[in-house]
């Protein structure tokens, strides 16, 4: 039997999905193992937030297996595709946290509450408990003494990095951030990113989607490369973002963002 340790922490075999007619994943494979980052680029519509929907089944997937920690994620049974109940999804995507392009932070709650209520609500915290662990994580992403501004009080960097306080206080055993930097302003990216970064220090399991090539290079363990909802490239970030990489399409992708000089 392998090591534990070695094995996959988030599996995904031949996973595809289709939205009508449009195929947007196609028999999709990865592994993501514990303390890992994989960060996923792509062009627009190449299926990559589609992929991390399915993982947090915010999207069902229509064959295929998903399987974090050896459980399947939204079936009872990927051979039956019997859904789970609700409350089994609850306690699934608990597991899965996920940080989204807009911010999604309720905005008749506190920085604190934001974090708070999943704490009560699926992980059964005393509000005392709750309070605690939510400023715990304000203090470690730098938001502190924020923790009872509302959204509407917040930058847009400020609310991303509540959004994975949120996430992380839920101790998920993976970390899913889906283009967590597209709808802020440029001076705002480093200081998201720098969470982020700090959190893989941490050996927190990450799987990113993001557009940023410079962060990909240095934070990623692995690159996976997407095109036509379709894994095309998977390897070490020094392999994937080299100029002289032999998959064309991934040639294609990069050469728009060399003059950042990532």
């Amino acid at each position: 039997m392998s090591d534990a340790s070695n094995a996959a922490l988030l599996d995904v075999r031949d996973v595809s999905k289709a939205f009508g007619t449009v195929e947007v994943l196609r028999a999709v494979s990865l592994e993501v193992k514990r303390g890992e980052v994989v960060t996923i680029i792509g062009p627009s519509g190449s299926g990559k937030t589609t992929l991390l929907r399915c993982v947090n089944f915010l999207e069902s997937y229509d064959s295929g297996s998903i399987r974090i920690d050896g459980k399947e994620v939204g079936y009872r049974d990927a051979g039956t595709r019997q859904h789970r109940s609700e409350r089994d999804l609850a306690a699934m995507r608990a597991e899965t946290g996920m940080v989204f392009q807009s911010f999604n932070l309720f905005p008749h709650l506190t920085a604190a509450g934001n974090i708070m209520l999943g704490l009560r609500k699926v992980r059964g915290k005393s509000e005392a408990e709750a309070r605690q662990i939510a400023e715990h994580w304000l203090g470690r992403v730098g938001l502190a003494h924020k923790a009872d501004s509302l959204p509407a009080e917040l930058s847009g960097g400020q609310q991303q990095r509540v959004g994975i306080a949120r996430a992380v206080a839920m101790e998920p055993k993976i970390l899913l951030l889906d283009e967590i930097t597209s709808a802020l302003d440029p001076e705002l990216v480093g200081e998201v990113l720098a969470v982020v970064r700090s959190l893989a220090e941490d050996g927190m399991t990450m799987l990113m989607v993001t557009h940023e090539m410079a962060f990909a290079r240095d934070a990623s363990s692995r690159i996976v490369f997407m095109a036509d909802g379709g894994v095309s490239a998977v390897g070490p970030p020094a392999e994937i973002l080299a100029a002289e990489a032999s998959n064309e399409r991934l040639r294609s992708f990069l050469a728009r963002f060399r003059a950042s000089h990532f």
